[in-house]
């Protein structure tokens, strides 16, 4: 290592030390302000560190979304989780992790003892209008992430032909089945013109660590189910939020029947507890993973309440994390080869796809009842693209204009 490359190291590492806090109160904001469900997330998450920061370029982005969409686990907490990494090392993954996490968590475990703070009257309208705020964020993305990843009629079409097979088969097979034919065509169709190597993104993650973040996963995702037949009930919470965790794609709505199998049937929560606190979950801003945080919580065994909220909330999110850190110190030297370049080409323009197609559904259609919140989406969707209104602003303004429109 040259002289000049340890000193950039150390410079970084003082960066770090230094912005650790604002790694967290960054994510801090965007998990009080980010609704909409995992999609939307990406939206947020491209207009803060993309458009506004420029920690990293669209493709990079797209790049690190498409790992993330390929992976088990909540793909929105992943790409945060990375994107905290690459600003600040491990430290600055947590912190963003901790800061996304933290206010639905803190929701979730307020619906455990009892409280809804979004049910009925001003409280819904706000939420309301939070969701057409997730209309307008995700339509800025699509639109702005379209005009960089599919500039040619073949990127465009994989985008279309992306968009058209989760519309006539929404499922999470189904997405990561678009992502591989993305892929598959980006090598057939887009080698062509390839761009320079993109510079390292450098997540500051050594090939050694990554490698015993995988081992843990799969030592945990074995020996959790062997340790839960025998011992504490804290162990059979833990692998249940784990295992569900560890074999979930798309997202948390695709989570819910795992969960249901695992406290349901068991009599640790009965099924009209866990309905609505998957109601409430719906309706609260970051990751719906958080919805661990209730079951553990208000399940009927100890450890319940706060402590059990914890050992969930751990539980749940942990495989994700440990299969997004192993992956990132490979990830680098994989896209930056010609080959790699090609699939990825095609999988950032099925990315593009699977975000306007759930801009339809369930973005559009859970938020647009009529012409009053077709109104409000559109003004903050040029809010946002016409007059470059910041999204904090535009959110605050979208959410008083949903309670009016409710009342």
């Amino acid at each position: 290592m040259t002289e000049a490359t340890e000193a950039d190291h150390a410079a970084a590492a003082g960066e770090t030390r230094e912005g650790l806090l604002g790694i967290l109160l960054i994510f801090l904001r965007l998990g009080l302000t980010s609704f909409g469900g995992p999609v939307a997330h990406v939206g947020y998450l491209r207009e803060e560190f993309v458009a506004r920061r420029r920690w990293m370029t669209e493709a990079s982005y797209a790049d690190l979304v498409a790992l993330a969409q390929f992976l088990p686990g909540p793909a929105s907490s992943q790409t945060g989780f990375a994107i905290g990494i690459l600003r600040g090392g491990l430290p600055g993954g947590l912190a963003a992790w901790i800061g996304f996490t933290l206010p639905s968590a803190l929701v979730m475990l307020a619906a455990a003892y009892g409280v809804d703070l979004a049910s009925g009257g001003t409280g819904a309208g706000i939420v309301h209008g939070l969701k057409l705020v997730a209309v307008a964020v995700v339509a800025q993305a699509v639109w702005g992430m379209a005009n960089s990843l599919c500039p040619d009629r073949t990127r465009a079409t994989i985008a279309v032909a992306a968009t058209l097979a989760l519309l006539v088969l929404p499922s999470a097979i189904t997405q990561v089945a678009v992502i591989v034919a993305g892929g598959v065509a980006g090598v057939l169709l887009c080698r062509n013109g390839l761009a320079p190597n993109e510079a390292e993104l450098g997540f500051r993650v050594a090939p050694r660590a990554g490698i015993a973040a995988l081992a843990a996963f799969a030592v945990l995702l074995v020996g959790l189910p062997l340790a839960a037949a025998s011992g504490p009930h804290a162990i059979a919470l833990a692998e249940a939020c784990y295992r569900a965790g560890a074999l979930v794609f798309g997202g948390g709505h695709v989570v819910l029947p795992l969960l249901e199998r695992a406290f349901v049937p068991s009599g640790w929560l009965d099924a009209s507890a866990f309905l609505a606190g998957y109601g409430v979950a719906q309706a609260v801003p970051g990751p719906l993973f958080t919805f661990a945080v209730f079951l553990g919580a208000a399940q009927a065994f100890p450890p319940n309440g706060i402590a059990g909220a914890a050992v969930a909330l751990v539980a749940m999110f942990l495989p994700g994390l440990l299969l997004i850190y192993g992956m990132l110190p490979f990830w680098d030297g994989f896209r930056r080869r010609p080959a790699a370049q090609a699939v990825l080409r095609g999988v950032n323009a099925a990315v593009v796809g699977i975000l306007l197609a759930a801009l339809y559904n369930p973005i559009w259609t859970s938020s647009v009842g009529g012409p009053i919140d077709f109104a409000i989406a559109l003004a903050a969707f040029f809010a946002l693209v016409g007059w470059k209104v910041p999204v904090w602003l535009v959110v605050v303004v979208t959410a008083l204009a949903g309670a009016v429109a409710v009342a």
